[in-house]
């Protein structure tokens, strides 16, 4: 398994870039729950891997798993709603989000949220935002991946149908929208295909985790 970034013909351009989010898809997963995806909305999305990778201050957590302590198999950074994010194109892009949503969402968002997936064995289990207001309202999360793709996976709590798969990264935007963290549950699996970083930023409102 490689770290090594592949970079893409479509990542490449003089800067970071956003497109119209015009071009969003959505899709009705049932329950009160949806997904809208866009891929390719951020152009020269490898020179900003690339920034994010070296400029934000990555740290490693350990986490408590039934009777020992467990490294977290990724590196996190997180930003406030008052704080400066690590590149002008990442505030860009939350208040583009916040703009198109706001009649949906009613609020802007707020935080980042950022994953470093180093290669194939780091991986978010499946679980939903449901800290917070998340637990019994309906909220958005917008992820936004740089870097190579990743598998994000999908499927209803408890099970009870098919599990939806959408590879992400090099630009590519999803946001998870309607009752979909209390509904359903998403997850970034471990791989043992050779593959690239990859990070993600997850753009909440605020009180949602």
């Amino acid at each position: 398994m490689s770290s090594f970034l592949q970079p893409s013909l479509f990542g490449q351009s003089d800067g970071p870039a956003l497109a119209p989010l015009t071009g969003l898809c959505r899709t009705e997963l049932g329950h009160g729950a949806w997904i809208d995806l866009l891929p390719g909305w951020l152009t020269g999305a490898d020179a900003l891997f690339a920034r994010l990778a070296t400029g934000v201050p990555w740290h490693a957590e350990q986490r408590r798993m039934y009777d020992r302590t467990v490294d977290v198999p990724r590196l996190l950074a997180f930003y406030r709603a008052s704080d400066a994010l690590p590149h002008p194109v990442l505030a860009e892009a939350r208040d583009a989000l916040s703009t198109h949503y706001a009649e949906e969402l009613g609020e802007p968002f707020a935080t980042a949220g950022l994953c470093h997936y180093r290669d194939g064995r780091d991986s978010v289990a499946w679980h939903g935002d449901r800290i917070g207001r998340g637990s019994h309202e309906d909220t958005m999360v917008a992820i936004l991946s740089v870097g190579a793709p990743r598998d994000l996976l999908l499927r209803p709590r408890g099970h009870a149908g098919g599990t939806l798969r959408r590879p992400l990264g090099h630009g590519d935007l999803i946001v998870m929208g309607g009752s979909c963290q209390r509904t359903w549950e998403h997850a970034v699996p471990k791989t043992t295909r050779a593959c690239g970083p990859r990070i993600s930023i997850q753009y909440r409102p605020r009180g949602v985790r």
